[in-house]
């Protein structure tokens, strides 16, 4: 074909488009500018991946600021994850600011080559998991910083996997989602299983929760915990749903759920209905499987919090564990005004619930967890600080094994293979190597929070008090401690959890030293 033929055919193939344009009725902009008014929705659909390249600052796109992901990809990577040439945040003019006080006399941090050096930067809670209520199986989670929960369907089996051979190279944990616990998670890494609404994989066949299924799975699952999963930060008050394409018959198997339909959770539980059955729930799956169990949920209604504090109080029932997720949290895709409007968000969902568990004095009682964009040392450190024992991250975990925040998560076509099931893009995730790229983000985060503890004058990021940390309003610092309306105290372990967490740590160098 000559010259001359190929552009002829091709004007003749945009003329062609062009009166398609100007005859369809479904796009009124199209119509009227044919051919030129298909660049609007080409425009709208690259406008999200252009801008966090282009357009944005270092400091301005969410969830997660450039900045942000710069920090987990460097650190996930051993890369340099120093900024250089000072702050480019505007510190005095940016409400709600956070500073830490460091200490004129801080704690040294042995470096590589000194006495001391843990390369795994060790960091085990302060409290036992399990240890009020005396179950069987209760421990000291070896890390402060766990996976959140991400189901295996909304991600991937090379995402799952890549999760918990990251969390085994770094002792720390990983939470299943309610998805049930599927062969990816069967690669060496300690699990926190939750069940949720559905009970996807301890089921019977009308979709009710199942205590012999759940002991079946049990018996050959590296499960240390199990978490009840009330409400997330994504959705808080409502079900989810995992579209019928996006189900392979092994998720079916692992959920227990009929092929070719989408896949329902309800938005309230079916095994119980209130606090008091809620707390017996509890009670009866801790004592069937000896494992400590304990509750997920964002924070809405406080009347639930306040009345489960007044049970735990007069009635001695408790969950191990309470895991609290703000409402600018999630992974799961959801309706736009759920994940906008629903939920208190961390610091003040946590804060609330904390004080209504310590003016019952039970606060001691329970292990607490937090999440909700909480995987960077400043937040992590005033997580801890509030009264978190420990930290889970879901997000900032995916972004360590190649997450690129194209926010494609509900569609299914997640190009980094994260959170889809399709081969050709799944084929490109390595779950070995992202599982090392986990856990030196899991790791470099805890040396960054022994790094900010040891600044203050302490050996453990629990052992900082609220009154460490400033927040910045104009020209105005006020105590962290005041601003949140705690009483003096309150955030730090009892005299006794003290003791135990210095001599572990002390206990943790002399290790290394001698290795």
């Amino acid at each position: 074909m000559t010259w001359e033929s190929a552009f002829l055919v091709a004007v003749a193939l945009v003329l062609a488009l062009a009166i398609r344009d100007r005859l369809q009725r479904k796009h009124a902009i199209v119509s009227n500018f044919p051919i030129v008014g298909r660049f609007r929705y080409w425009f709208e659909a690259l406008g999200g991946p252009l801008r966090q390249y282009i357009v944005t600052g270092s400091n301005e796109e969410r969830p997660f600021s450039r900045d942000q992901r710069r920090w987990i990809y460097a650190s996930a990577k051993k890369e340099n994850n120093y900024f250089g040439f000072g702050t480019d945040n505007d510190l005095e003019l940016t409400p709600g600011y956070l500073v830490v006080r460091h200490s004129a006399f801080p704690v040294h941090t042995p470096h590589p080559g000194e006495a001391g050096y843990d390369p795994t930067y060790a960091c085990p809670s302060a409290k036992v998991l399990g240890g009020f209520r005396q179950r069987k199986k209760a421990f000291r989670p070896s890390s402060i910083i766990n996976t959140s929960a991400m189901s295996y369907g909304s991600l991937s089996h090379a995402a799952v996997e890549a999760i918990n051979r990251g969390v085994a190279i770094a002792s720390a944990m990983q939470n299943t989602g309610e998805g049930g616990i599927a062969p990816p998670h069967r690669h060496g890494g300690d699990l926190v299983w939750q069940i949720g609404t559905g009970y996807f994989g301890c089921r019977d066949e009308r979709g009710r929760f199942s205590l012999e299924r759940m002991l079946e799975v049990l018996a050959g699952a590296p499960v240390r915990a199990i978490e009840i999963k009330l409400s997330q930060g994504a959705k808080p008050g409502l079900g989810g749903v995992l579209p019928a394409a996006k189900i392979t018959p092994e998720i079916a198997k692992i959920r227990l759920i009929p092929l070719g339909q989408d896949c329902i959770s309800p938005s309230a539980h079916s095994a119980f209905s209130d606090v008091s059955s809620m707390l017996d729930f509890i009670e009866r799956i801790a004592e069937a499987t000896g494992l400590p169990v304990g509750i997920k949920s964002a924070v809405g209604d406080l009347g639930f919090w306040e009345e489960l504090a007044r049970e735990i109080a007069t009635s001695g029932r408790a969950p191990d564990f309470v895991s609290i997720d703000g409402g600018e949290g999630g992974t799961g895709a959801a309706p736009l005004v759920f994940s906008d409007h629903v939920a208190l968000p961390f610091k003040l969902g946590f804060a609330s619930v904390y004080k209504a568990f310590a003016e019952r004095g039970v606060h001691e009682n329970v292990v607490f967890i937090g999440s909700g964009r909480l995987g960077f040392p400043e937040q992590g450190l005033l997580a801890l600080a509030l009264g978190c024992d420990m930290i889970n991250v879901a997000r900032e975990a995916m972004l360590a094994i190649g997450c690129i925040q194209a926010q494609e998560c509900h569609t299914g076509n997640c190009p980094t293979g994260v959170a889809t099931q399709r081969p050709w893009l799944v084929r490109g995730l390595d779950p070995t190597l992202k599982s090392a790229r986990l856990a030196n983000y899991l790791m470099t985060f805890r040396k960054e929070l022994l790094l900010l503890a040891n600044a203050c004058g302490e050996v453990h990021p629990a052992l900082v008090s609220l009154d460490r940390l400033a927040v910045l309003d104009g020209f105005t610092a006020k105590s962290a401690r005041d601003t949140f309306g705690y009483e003096a105290g309150w955030g730090l372990p009892t005299e006794a959890e003290r003791a135990a967490i210095r001599e572990l740590m002390t206990s943790s160098k002399r290790t290394s030293s001698a290795a």
